[in-house]
């Protein structure tokens, strides 16, 4: 060992101490590991336990002065909700499971994002699970995915018709609401009510002096589009109108611009597009065309897309509602999960037309 060599005179050969650790941050235990627990913050933050219970589960009760002093001091802490004590205590895991088979159409991302937003207000969360094909062994897998992945309910968004089966069958042992479906008599559904909406834009069409409608469908196979295109069908029988041969697309811009070259070729005057996406491509066939809207040809879409209001001209559209589709749809898996029953049956959410510049009077001599 090297020697330090001579110490300086009259220096202390007493052992200099180690330096004071730096003090503890604010109600951080010092020492031994403590897990942090809501009567830590409760404490901290100057409130009950069951406000902090109540500000960790996102409850809206909670004035917001005092769920910002909670928020503060759970940071302050580093408090994390144990999610799974919460369940065992409660037998709830506080989380929805939804259930989908694309996330390709407007209908769906609208649908999930209000489903998203209505679960969060009554302090729940959500899990996806995206089937790959919509048949009924997806659907079980999907389901048994859910399950291991602890949910207290589901929402299952159908849209299309099951590949394999004629109507989709489910656990009994789990809430469920079914979203755009027609086995109403078997489960709780909740949907827009699609024919209402359908028959209100034949009828603004055909008020405005159009001798008939064309109508640009939707996939076949999808619930949504059979009954819009059913409706529009129905409409014109009603009124004594001939019936165009239907025009049909994917729901997409592009395929809307496709089939919109074909009718631009054709001497119709008025366009029922069963979404606003078909309805934004065929637009601009007719303008390519040298078809004139709302001069030459009137078109209405359905959805009432936010960006609608943007398109050349603005689309007179049909309004969905899909943020209280979701509230529905979250406030049907609730109750039962309240009230512990099984109820089936159809909700139906309104629509409603909204007119802008893309509709006009028939042209003269149209007839």
């Amino acid at each position: 060992m090297t020697d330090p060599g001579p110490r300086p005179t009259g220096a202390s050969t007493d052992t200099v101490p180690d330096a004071a650790p730096p003090p503890a941050r604010r109600g951080r235990p010092v020492g031994r590991v403590h897990r942090v627990s809501m009567a830590d913050v409760a404490q901290l933050a100057g409130v009950s336990s069951q406000t902090v219970s109540r500000v960790a589960n996102g409850h809206p009760s909670v004035v917001e002065s005092t769920r910002a002093q909670v928020l503060a001091a759970m940071r302050e802490l580093g408090y994390r909700p144990n999610s799974a004590a919460r369940a065992l205590r409660s037998g709830r895991f506080r989380t929805i499971g939804v259930i989908l088979f694309t996330l390709s159409t407007t209908g769906n991302v609208r649908t999930l994002e209000a489903i998203a937003t209505s679960a969060a207000a009554e302090g729940y969360a959500i899990t996806v699970i995206p089937v790959e094909a919509p048949t009924q062994d997806g659907v079980n897998g999907a389901f048994t995915r859910l399950g291991e992945l602890a949910v207290d309910a589901v929402i299952l968004l159908m849209e299309v018709h099951l590949l394999d089966a004629a109507s989709v069958s489910l656990p009994t042992d789990v809430p469920v609401v079914v979203a755009d479906s027609d086995d109403g008599d078997r489960y709780p559904v909740v949907d827009t009510d699609q024919a209402a909406g359908s028959r209100v834009a034949v009828e603004h069409l055909l008020a405005l002096g159009h001798e008939t409608v064309v109508h640009l469908a939707g996939p076949v196979g999808s619930y949504a589009g059979q009954r819009r295109e059913d409706a529009w069908r129905q409409a014109l029988l009603d009124a004594g109108r001939p019936v165009p041969a239907v025009r049909r697309g994917d729901w997409s811009a592009a395929s809307g611009y496709a089939v919109g070259l074909e009718i631009a070729r054709t001497d119709a005057t008025a366009v029922f597009a069963a979404n606003d996406q078909m309805a934004l491509g065929l637009l601009r066939a007719l303008a390519e065309s040298g078809r004139r809207v709302p001069q030459d040809v009137s078109v209405v879409g359905f959805d009432d897309v936010p960006d609608a209001v943007a398109f050349l001209p603005p689309l007179t559209t049909v309004h969905q509602d899909f943020a209280e589709v979701g509230r529905r749809l979250v406030t049907g898996v609730l109750r039962q999960l309240a009230e512990h029953t099984t109820p089936h049956g159809t909700t139906l959410v309104p629509t409603r037309l909204v007119e802008r510049a893309s509709t006009a009077p028939a042209p003269r001599g149209a007839a």
